[in-house]
């Protein structure tokens, strides 16, 4: 099955740091950018919060900027998202997103979502 699978949410004190990975399956060859969203409690809409490209050019959102760092290993096909200082409103569920992925059979896929991780920071 191909997927992408998040860990390291949980629940922190505002203030506190969280370490988000995002592992790929072993049938992933490469993914050119890697993502993470999220989406805040009552909102019908996903944030992008970082993305990072197979050259390791990175975007953060403004309200995360200075805060979260987001890396990733191409040999291992994993990604992480260091998130420091955090905020009541960074609670949400976050996900780990890929964009222009190539399988190791070739095949391309357009884009591909993890499951989310929760995160929950209290003040």
């Amino acid at each position: 099955q191909v997927q992408l699978v998040e860990s390291g949410g949980g629940l922190v004190q505002a203030g506190g740091s969280l370490r988000l990975s995002c592992a790929a399956s072993s049938n992933i060859e490469s993914i050119n950018v890697m993502n993470w969203y999220r989406r805040a409690p009552g909102k019908h809409s996903d944030e992008l919060v970082a993305s990072i490209t197979s050259t390791g050019s990175t975007n953060y959102a403004d309200s995360v900027k200075g805060r979260f760092t987001i890396a990733r290993d191409n040999a291992k096909n994993t990604g992480h998202l260091q998130m420091t200082n955090l905020k009541p409103e960074d609670t949400g569920r976050y996900y780990c997103h890929g964009d222009h992925l190539t399988l190791v059979t070739g095949e391309r896929v357009i884009r591909l979502w993890g499951q989310g991780t929760q995160v929950t920071v209290s003040s």
